[in-house]
């Protein structure tokens, strides 16, 4: 049996679920409404305040997917009724960020200045204090959405080994190099 699979999924107060004929599960919550369709073999049902996954047999495929579509919903759940959080550090000499709306506007050392538009599903926050690396705040309720975005704010200037420098998340910790080492 899938270890994840086999885990029921609890609904907190205030998330609704309904499971359409062909297997779109839509959970609606207080911060917003999310579906997902799930594999035809698969069986979805709620019962007691908890979401059930069942598969029809022991094959490999049958269990990945089991495992898969349950986190699926998982995280749909805490989604709705928590949503997501990340947090990008930028470290370096002159590197900014702010927000405009739904652009982020970055400064990173290069020649030009960088704008990316991000998706409306998820909320930016930039904080900029003296003596302190900026951080930029992504919010949403789709961790799939915001895990992809601060991916690609991350991959503009990944953190090199040796200084430090470039965009991390908050409280990542690097593997740090030691330099070139004098001969004598």
């Amino acid at each position: 049996m899938s270890r994840i699979g086999k885990l029921p999924v609890n609904l907190p107060k205030g998330v609704t679920v309904s499971i359409s004929d062909n297997n779109l599960v839509s959970v609606k919550g207080p911060l917003g409404e999310l579906t997902q369709s799930v594999d035809k073999e698969l069986k979805v049902e709620v019962a007691d305040n908890q979401i059930i996954l069942t598969r029809p047999s022991e094959s490999k495929n049958h269990k990945s997917l089991h495992g898969l579509y349950r986190a699926l919903i998982s995280n749909m759940v805490t989604g709705v009724s928590q949503g997501y959080k990340k947090e990008l550090e930028l470290v370096g000499v002159g590197y900014r960020a702010e927000a405009k709306g739904q652009n982020l506007e970055m400064s990173l050392g290069y020649s030009h200045d960088i704008i990316l538009q991000l998706p409306i599903e998820v909320k930016i926050e930039t904080k900029t204090e003296r003596r302190s690396n900026p951080v930029i705040t992504l919010t949403s309720i789709d961790k799939q959405l915001i895990g992809h975005v601060a991916a690609k704010i991350r991959s503009l200037r990944p953190p090199e080994p040796y200084k430090g420098k470039g965009i991390k998340f908050v409280g990542e910790q690097l593997r740090r190099k030691a330099g070139k080492s004098a001969s004598v």
